[in-house]
């Protein structure tokens, strides 16, 4: 599991930001918003796994020949591969994107600041989220916490 780790992280800091967003709002009232919202959804809809099968696969046997006798092979089937769905996941997002727009907030994707921009701004938090413009952009710390830049 170690080994996938630093994959994962640099594959998850090259992805934009997406956030609830609300001008001028502090961060940890937007994260408070967000987990009051997301209990909500759980509680109105709760997570219900379902077990499904995906069809089986029937492969059919083939003949070989080699100029003087001829092979029959069998036909064989692979059963379907079994999964979990979890049915109300997508009910429970739009609980949690109701609940967020109730009080006013927007979805919203910052993309990452270039490695220039990012070097320029230094390392900081975004404590109150500013506005946006369509120049602005994120820097993602180590830590989980980010950065908003607005590129002069």
């Amino acid at each position: 599991m170690s080994v996938f780790l630093p994959l994962f992280l640099s594959v998850a800091s090259c992805t934009p930001l997406t956030l609830y967003y609300k001008p001028g709002i502090e961060v940890s009232r937007m994260q408070t918003d967000t987990l009051s919202c997301e209990t909500q959804a759980l509680r109105d809809a709760p997570i219900a796994n379902e077990v499904r099968q995906s069809p089986p696969m029937y492969y059919p046997g083939e003949q070989y020949c080699n100029g003087t006798n001829c092979y029959h092979r069998a036909g064989y089937w692979l059963p379907g591969e079994i999964y979990t769905v979890d049915v109300n996941r997508s009910m429970r997002q739009r609980i949690k994107q109701n609940c967020m727009a109730q009080k006013n907030y927007q979805l919203v994707k910052l993309p990452n600041c270039t490695s220039s921009i990012a070097s320029a701004a230094g390392t900081a938090r975004t404590t109150r989220l500013p506005e946006l413009s369509e120049n602005s952009c994120v820097i993602k710390n180590k830590d989980g916490s980010f950065q908003i830049v607005e590129p002069g």
